[in-house]
């Protein structure tokens, strides 16, 4: 078996190719992300892992805006998910060029999916060492799409990546509900995240991004637009949890 886990284009004899089990492998290794889809929005988290104390965890960056209506998240190595992040935002500026509006999230999936999917069937390269997590809102309504290194994407209602994976998604599964509104969704993202975290959970140690389907994160402001909370915000949540 193990002769055929340095070819990314042989399958072994059990149908698997085995270099993108291993980019599963590093993705199980990464920080835990959740997504959960709510009535009014879709929440995005993630927990902020470093190596080491003397890092400045504000520096590190887990998620990412694609364009104002799409955000997303990831479980895996940092450096792919930048490679990802560019191409995604060139991606969705192409689309805007053409059509003068930001891209529906299936469309702009589907084309990561397809960049990744590239990856598992060219000589010379590795896939993709990440999973990622997609929220966003479009003509469709409020849309969570999760991205694994094979290039499969599937939409969700509720979904977990990373190392603390199948923990997460048995919490989600008894907490979710379909008429969850996007308070409560942030609340559940938290709890979630709080079933495996190392240590005790900060305002520092989470990462959350929310878009709405109402009226956009401002008041003033018609269009839903993807939004990081801030440490502050994020502080507030973390109060009324305790």
């Amino acid at each position: 078996m193990d002769r055929y886990s340095f070819s990314l284009t042989t399958f072994a004899p059990n149908g698997k190719l085995l270099q993108i089990e291993h980019a599963l492998a590093a993705v199980g290794n990464g920080s835990t992300s959740v997504g959960i889809k709510a009535a009014n929005g879709v929440v995005i988290a993630t927990e902020k892992k470093t190596g080491s104390s003397l890092i400045d965890i504000s520096s590190l960056e887990h998620m990412a805006m694609i364009c104002d209506s799409i955000g997303m998240v990831y479980s895996g190595m940092g450096p792919d998910f930048r490679v990802l992040v560019s191409s995604a935002r060139k991606m969705a500026q192409a689309y805007y060029k053409t059509y003068m509006e930001d891209p529906p999230v299936r469309i702009l999936v589907k084309e990561l999916a397809s960049i990744m999917q590239e990856f598992t069937q060219s000589g010379g390269v590795r896939p993709f060492g990440v999973s990622l997590l997609l929220a966003g809102v479009d003509e469709r309504g409020p849309n969570l799409y999760q991205v694994d290194p094979s290039g499969s994407y599937f939409p969700w209602k509720a979904a977990a990546i990373g190392k603390n994976m199948v923990n997460s998604k048995t919490f989600l599964e008894k907490r979710y509900n379909s008429d969850m509104e996007l308070e409560d969704a942030v609340h559940t993202s938290i709890l979630t995240l709080k079933e495996g975290i190392e240590g005790q959970m900060t305002e520092d140690s989470i990462d959350i991004g929310i878009i709405s389907i109402a009226t956009g994160v401002q008041e003033t402001d018609t269009k839903p637009v993807f939004k990081r909370l801030t440490s502050a915000e994020i502080k507030d949540y973390l109060s009324n949890i305790a």
